[in-house]
């Protein structure tokens, strides 16, 4: 029977995770990528996107992330994030508001500099909005 990863969930800011896992789920800058019980040594990148973290008991924890690195060594999975937090903790209307800033800076970008930063507030701005109305009736544990 398998057994358990130790995962730790941090982001500049605080330690947003720590405790026992069966797997986590990551959106990999090539896509999508699941760490399991007895994973091979690794370093990988992650961009915006969700990020699961199923509990031993089967329950699902999820995270919206804008980015960072995954490693995994010896069962143990450290998630390094730019910004991430609990679905269930997104403020909608700060998404909200976040979604709206990102549209008006792309409208007014000069440059493909300020461009592709608004393009990516955006990206992130929906995806904690996707995560959180999806969190909606939902029982979650953190």
């Amino acid at each position: 029977m398998p057994g358990n990863l130790h995962v730790e969930i941090v982001s500049p800011d605080r330690n947003v995770f720590r405790g026992e896992a069966k797997g986590v789920r990551a959106p990999g800058v090539e896509g999508s990528f699941e760490v399991l019980y007895n994973h091979a040594p690794m370093i990988a990148a992650f961009g915006v996107g969700p990020l699961y973290v199923t509990l031993p008991n089967g329950q699902k924890v999820t995270f919206a992330t804008s980015g960072g690195f995954l490693e995994v060594l010896n069962n143990t999975v450290t998630v390094l994030a730019e910004a991430i937090e609990p679905a269930s903790e997104i403020d909608v209307e700060r998404a909200r508001i976040a979604e709206q800033r990102a549209l008006e800076r792309i409208k007014a970008s000069d440059n493909e500099i300020e461009r592709a930063r608004a393009e990516h507030k955006l990206e992130c701005a929906r995806n904690r909005l996707r995560l959180a109305l999806g969190q909606v009736g939902r029982k979650t544990t953190t």
